[in-house]
C-alpha cells in the first residue's frame, strides 16, 4: 500500500491538459503526464483495502496496489517491472483505456478513486524518457514460425510474447503502418503515433518481422474499412508456410443505418472520416472529408463518436450534434448498486468539452434529407422511450436538424467475413471467430493450427482486453508448438 493515511490526506489529482483554444488548433496529444511528485502523492492514496478489487476489474490482472506502492516509495524501475509483468503496452492503456480498475477502487465507494491510469502512464512515460526499456530478444530460437494477421494490440501482444520465447514471428498488416485501429482509428490527440512506433521498433529488435500493405485472404473489403494493400496473401499459403497462424484482425465491419437517404453524399461511416484524418496528420495527404463551417451530426454516443466530435471541432465545424439511441444516463452512478462493477453514468469526454456540443439522448434517426445535388442537407429524427426493453417512438416528437456531414459511429459488428471464409474457420452467432478461452483448445479455431484473439474472437471491446487475449493466445500457441509453455496465462 501507499501511505497508511494517504487516502485521508490527499485528494485525487487529474492529469492537466492544454486549454481548449490551444488544443483545438492542433492534433498533438494535449494531456500532460503527471509529475513525479504528483504521481507519488497519488500512489500514497492507495489503501490497504484487503481485497484489491482494482486487480480483478482489470482484464490484464495488473498488480495495481504493488506498483502504486513502489511509485510512492520512489522505486520507479521496480514499478516498471511489475507493470510490464502483466501488460506489454502500458503506454497504450495509460492513454486510451477507460480504466475499469478505477471504477472498482475501494476508495471510490465514498471518495474519488485513486488515479490508477495516470500513475500507469507516469511510470511508462518516465521509463521511456529514462531509457529503461530495451529489447528482450530470445537467447535460443525454437525453429518454429508463427504468422499473425493483424497488427492491433492483440496481434502485437501475441507477437512480442512469442518472439521472446524464440519463435520466428511475422505480422501481416493490410494498412501502410503497424497498429491496427490504434494507428489509424484513434486520433493523434489521444494517442500520438510515435508511441506506437517506438514499441514496434522494440518488437523488431526482438525478432518480429512486419509486413505491411499485405491483404490476407479475400480481396473484397466492405466500405469503410482501411486497406493500403498492394499484395494479396492467400490463406492457404500462410497455413503452408507457417507452423501456426493467429487471426487478430479486429472487428472492423461497421454497423450501418439503413434509413432513407443513407446513400446521400455526406453520410459516412465514422472510419471514413477518422482514418483519412490520421493519414493527413501523419503523412500530409488532405482528408477528403472536411467539415469546416458545416453542421455535423454524429450518430452514436461512444468513443468513436466522441473522436468524430473532436476532429470536427478541429476542422472548424459550425455546430456539432451527437445522437444517442439510449436514454440519458444519470450524472452520477449509484455506487451502492454498481460498485465494484462498471457503472452506468453520463460520461463527458474531452472532445465534448471543446465546443458547444449538443447531445441528444433517446433519439432515433428516421431519414437523411438531400438537396438537388444528392448531398445531405438535413437529418430527420424522432424521440423515443424505452419500456420493458422495447423502443417506442413518441408521437409528434419528430424534428429536423441541418446537416452537411453525418458520421455513423454505432459500433462494429464482426470481422471481415471474406477473411474468415478464406481460412474456413467456424463463426459464432454474431459473426466472430468461434474459439474458447479455456482448456487444451484455448484460442484454437475449428481449423487446426489457426488461432484467434482479440476483437475478432470476442467482438468489439477494449484495448486492455485485446492485450490480454493476445498474451493468452501466445501461451496457447506456444503450448501447441512445443508441448508446454512458460509464458504467463
Amino acid at each position: 500500500m501507499g501511505k497508511p493515511t494517504g487516502f485521508l490526506e490527499f485528494e485525487r489529482q487529474e492529469e492537466s491538459c492544454e486549454a481548449v483554444a490551444t488544443r483545438r488548433a492542433h492534433y498533438r496529444e494535449f494531456v500532460h503526464t503527471l509529475s513525479d511528485e504528483a504521481a507519488v502523492t497519488q500512489g500514497a492514496r492507495c489503501m490497504d483495502c484487503g481485497i484489491p478489487f482494482c486487480n480483478n476489474a482489470c482484464p490484464l490482472g495488473n498488480s495495481i496496489p504493488d506498483w502504486n506502492d513502489l511509485v510512492y516509495k520512489g522505486d520507479w524501475q521496480k514499478a516498471l517491472a511489475v507493470l510490464h509483468s502483466t501488460n506489454n503496452f502500458p503506454e497504450f492503456t495509460g492513454r486510451v483505456c477507460p480504466a475499469p480498475c478505477e471504477s472498482a477502487c475501494t476508495l471510490g465507494i465514498n471518495a474519488a478513486p485513486v488515479g490508477i491510469r495516470s500513475i500507469e502512464r507516469a511510470i511508462i512515460d518516465k521509463a521511456w524518457d529514462a531509457g529503461w526499456i530495451a529489447p528482450q530478444a530470445a537467447a535460443v530460437r525454437s525453429g518454429k514460425k508463427v504468422a499473425i494477421v493483424g497488427s492491433g494490440p492483440a496481434g502485437l501482444a501475441a507477437a512480442q510474447q512469442l518472439a521472446r520465447v524464440g519463435h520466428a514471428v511475422t505480422v501481416f498488416e493490410k494498412s501502410s503502418r503497424v497498429g491496427g485501429l490504434l494507428g489509424f482509428g484513434i486520433p493523434d490527440f489521444k494517442l500520438d503515433k510515435s508511441v506506437i512506433d517506438r514499441r514496434v521498433a522494440q518488437l523488431e529488435a526482438e525478432g518480429v518481422t512486419f509486413k505491411t500493405r499485405v491483404l490476407v485472404g479475400d480481396k473484397t473489403l466492405p466500405v469503410g474499412i482501411n486497406s493500403n494493400a498492394n499484395e494479396v496473401m492467400p490463406a492457404a499459403e500462410l497455413q503452408k508456410t507457417f507452423d501456426a497462424v493467429i487471426l487478430a484482425v479486429g472487428s472492423e465491419v461497421p454497423r450501418d443505418l439503413p434509413v432513407p437517404g443513407r446513400e446521400l453524399k455526406g453520410v459516412y461511416a465514422a472510419l471514413e472520416f477518422l482514418i483519412p484524418q490520421n493519414k493527413e496528420v501523419q503523412q500530409g495527404a488532405a482528408n477528403p472529408v472536411n467539415v469546416k463551417g458545416e453542421h455535423v451530426i454524429v450518430i452514436g454516443g461512444g468513443d468513436t463518436g466522441s473522436d468524430c466530435v473532436g476532429i470536427s471541432y478541429r476542422h472548424g465545424a459550425a455546430s456539432v450534434t451527437q445522437f444517442e439511441l439510449m436514454p440519458m444516463p444519470p450524472k452520477d452512478e449509484n455506487k451502492a448498486l454498481t460498485w465494484p462493477y462498471w457503472p452506468l453514468k453520463l460520461r463527458t469526454s474531452s472532445s465534448h468539452k471543446e465546443g458547444d456540443t449538443r447531445r441528444e439522448f433517446a433519439v432515433a434517426t428516421k431519414a437523411f434529407i438531400g438537396d438537388e445535388q444528392g448531398r445531405v442537407k438535413a437529418v430527420k429524427a424522432v424521440r423515443v422511450k424505452w419500456e420493458n426493453g422495447q423502443m417506442h417512438e413518441i408521437s409528434g416528437s419528430e424534428f429536423e436538424l441541418p446537416c452537411a456531414a453525418a458520421f455513423l459511429a454505432m459500433g462494429f459488428l464482426h470481422p471481415v467475413v471474406g477473411l474468415l471464409d478464406a481460412f474456413g474457420v467456424e463463426k459464432d452467432a454474431r459473426g466472430n471467430i468461434k474459439a474458447n478461452t479455456e482448456g487444451e483448445t484455448s484460442y484454437q479455431t475449428s481449423v487446426a493450427g489457426v488461432f484467434a484473439a482479440g476483437d475478432a474472437r470476442r467482438g468489439q471491446s477494449l484495448v486492455v482486453w485485446a492485450i490480454r487475449e493476445g498474451r493468452q493466445c501466445a501461451r496457447a500457441v506456444d503450448t501447441f508448438l512445443t508441448g508446454g509453455s512458460l509464458l504467463p496465462g
